[in-house]
């Protein structure tokens, strides 16, 4: 079992949880008070960290996926000596702690990803996995393994009830990524009541249909057996390992060990005395830290830098050896791209019949590919429809023997190396396994799939804003014009449900160019995710000498052609598909000496955050007569019209039929859109 310095350092961590707890009078204690000896274990004997450094790209990952159990992790993070204060602690849960209720990447030093969604750090963490084991396989020589870490995860009930965690485990599995270990903290209690309500599967024999090794710790305080299965975890490369540790949650509380009371609630002064008496620990004063408990933890930094420093020799000499290699693998790391990585990128000519943007997307993807080897990811087994396959750059999956993997995945071959990622029908865990490979470094991951699936992604796709993660969503089949799949597979509401995601930046180019200019966006964009909103229908290239140049987007709206002499009576907004829409229309109005202005507007977010004056040099206020033309829902678009303005939009579900049928009813034609206007002119001269 344990000796007695290990048993004061797991108490230590205990008793810093259940005190911060108290003194915030919020918090979830359960979790700390039943994990800590795995945590202690996996933390001081296993874990490759350099607390002074905690962005060391060759460090083991650990995810708290169980993010309520918080405390646990700032706990481990101070005695180890992050830069994470004991007072800091002492400000559990308060304004402006740098320890908030749930990790927050980015805000607490160690902190890989945000987390508290439950099963979301679990596909992090198999993000973070593929992450490694791409890097590994592409840049890692014998004798030269300069990328080879592990990454870990504590998770637990709630996170393996939730579906997200399905998903990612089947495809873990699949993928064979052997240096995934999580550690599963298995009390069998949730916050509402025991688990037997609601979950009673074999949980280690689930796993192992999904390709898992899986171990079993009876007893959550037997350090020796959770050091054993950890060893064993370590030693399997092959497949990823779920360790199964029989935990007890609030262990110690004498009146609230193995209850839901212990889970979300802080235990209250006096059971926090009687657990502190249960288990051999003075009562005062609170936060106590033996000087034996911290030395013990604080070998982190001496390990830590030992670690590093023999990395960054090894480093050294892979440079040596491998120049061109290193030198990329060094800017991918470090989030660079080679200043030519655009050089590639083709320019449109004008064409009146044109592409789809989601054709003309996938030749930018692939134009950029070759120029800037971080790019990485795949779709949710939509590769076909969405053109986002990286031709030549292989497929990331378990290696195999020649003929055993399937006809279609033929673009270099299987191996861990592959630059294209097959999620399956995966989308919620497609959202947070790129965040996780975002996280990780050394990649920039994109996903994709329809835009109606976006709904099944909104947890990953908040959190990667939330996070400030670069993260490329490629989303297709955008409108009510997807035609005969019928309203199931026509999204409406999905664009303003994306515009109402703080931090997310998302774009509707109009055309092929536009679309170009939108991945340059996509890049060259840092401190959070873009979403890349594209069309299955034909659209016309637009004549570049004639209207302004699609780099405008880069504005997010921009005036595509003014009324020739004279302030315009009208200006027709579109995004998208649309803009070709308005574009015939304006050509008719003028015809009837009708003054138009053409605004292109692919991007809400881009736009704020122009002045105000080019905003209003777009828009000007003295022009009231505005009609905004764009198929999905009218939501939002009030503040760009004005009180005297109007949309047409799509406020209701769309139908199955043909695209021109669907567009024809729901009045997306140059008829109605030049009708709207003259309706619109009148009502603003009689209203001045």
């Amino acid at each position: 079992m344990a000796d007695e310095l290990d048993q004061l350092c797991i108490n230590t961590v205990r008793f810093l949880s259940v005190d911060a707890v108290q003194q915030a009078n919020s918090g979830h204690p359960g979790l700390p008070l039943g994990a800590a000896p795995m945590a202690y274990v996996l933390w001081t004997r296993w874990l490759k960290h350099n607390p002074r450094n905690p962005d060391w790209i060759d460090r083991d990952r650990f995810v708290l996926s169980a993010g309520h159990g918080s405390m646990l992790l700032y706990s481990l993070l101070h005695l180890s000596g992050y830069d994470l204060s004991l007072d800091d602690i002492k400000q559990f849960r308060q304004w402006g702690s740098k320890a908030p209720g749930h990790p927050e990447r980015g805000q607490t030093p160690g902190v890989e990803v945000t987390t508290g969604p439950l099963g979301q750090g679990l596909a992090n963490a198999v993000g973070m996995a593929i992450a490694e084991a791409q890097l590994a396989a592409r840049y890692n020589r014998p004798g030269f393994e300069v990328i080879d870490h592990a990454t870990y995860a504590l998770v637990s009930d709630g996170d393996l009830m939730e579906g997200v965690a399905a998903e990612a485990a089947s495809l873990a599995g699949h993928l064979q990524l052997g240096k995934l270990i999580c550690l599963y903290d298995d009390n069998r209690v949730s916050l509402a009541a025991g688990t037997d309500i609601t979950f009673t599967e074999d949980r280690a024999r689930r796993f192992e249909a999904y390709g898992w090794q899986t171990l079993t710790v009876a007893d959550g305080n037997d350090l020796a057996a959770i050091d054993a299965a950890l060893q064993a975890a370590r030693a399997e490369t092959a497949r990823p390992s779920l360790i199964r540790v029989r935990t007890h949650i609030g262990y110690g509380s004498p009146n609230k060990q193995d209850s839901f009371a212990a889970h979300g609630s802080p235990l209250g002064a006096d059971e926090v005395r009687l657990t502190k008496q249960n288990l051999g620990w003075p009562s005062e004063p609170p936060f106590l830290i033996p000087d034996a408990a911290l030395a013990h933890f604080r070998q982190a930094l001496t390990r830590g830098e030992r670690d590093e420093a023999a990395w960054h020799e090894r480093l050294a000499a892979y440079a040596q050896a491998f120049p061109e290699p290193a030198g990329e693998l060094r800017r991918s790391l470090r989030g660079e791209w080679p200043p030519d990585w655009d050089a590639d990128i083709p320019v449109f000519p004008a064409d009146a019949k044109g592409l789809a943007t989601r054709v003309a997307s996938g030749k930018v993807m692939n134009a950029i590919a070759a120029r800037l080897p971080a790019l990485t990811g795949g779709s949710a087994d939509l590769d076909p429809s969405t053109h986002t396959a990286l031709e030549g750059y292989g497929d990331f999956n378990p290696p195999a023997a020649a003929g055993e993997h399937s006809e279609g995945s033929d673009r270099g071959g299987w191996s861990h190396a592959g630059r294209n990622l097959h999620f399956g029908v995966r989308e919620h865990a497609m959202g947070a396994i790129v965040n996780g490979l975002a996280a990780h470094g050394g990649t920039l991951p994109y996903g994709s799939t329809f835009l109606i699936f976006s709904d099944y992604m909104r947890p990953p796709l908040r959190l990667a804003a939330l996070m400030g993660l670069h993260v490329v969503h490629v989303f297709t089949h955008d409108s009510i014009a997807l035609g005969e799949d019928g309203p199931t597979h026509q999204p409406v509401e999905q664009l303003a449900g994306l515009r109402a995601i703080p931090n997310l930046t998302v774009i509707r180019p109009a055309d092929a160019n536009e679309t170009a200019a939108a991945w340059r966006v996509a890049i060259e964009t840092r401190g959070g995710p873009v979403a890349l909103v594209l069309s299955r229908q034909t659209l016309p290239t637009l004549d570049r000498g004639r209207y302004a140049p699609a780099d405008g987007l880069r504005r997010g709206a921009y005036l595509l052609e003014d009324a020739p002499g004279g302030e315009p009576a009208l200006i027709l907004i579109a995004s998208g598909a649309e803009v070709g829409l308005i574009v015939a229309a304006a050509e008719r109005l003028r015809d009837e000496g009708v003054a138009v202005r053409l605004v292109s507007m692919p991007s809400w977010e881009l736009f704020e955050a122009q002045t105000k004056t080019y905003r209003d040099s777009v828009l000007p206020p003295s022009i009231p007569a505005r009609l905004a033309v764009e198929a999905g829902a009218s939501q939002g678009w009030c503040r760009y019209v004005g009180e005297r303005g109007a949309v047409l939009c799509v406020d209701r579900f769309g139908a199955s039929a043909p695209a021109s049928d669907m567009l024809r009813q729901y009045g997306f034609t140059v008829e109605n859109v030049c009708q709207r206007a003259r309706v619109l002119i009148e009502t603003t001269k009689e209203n001045p």
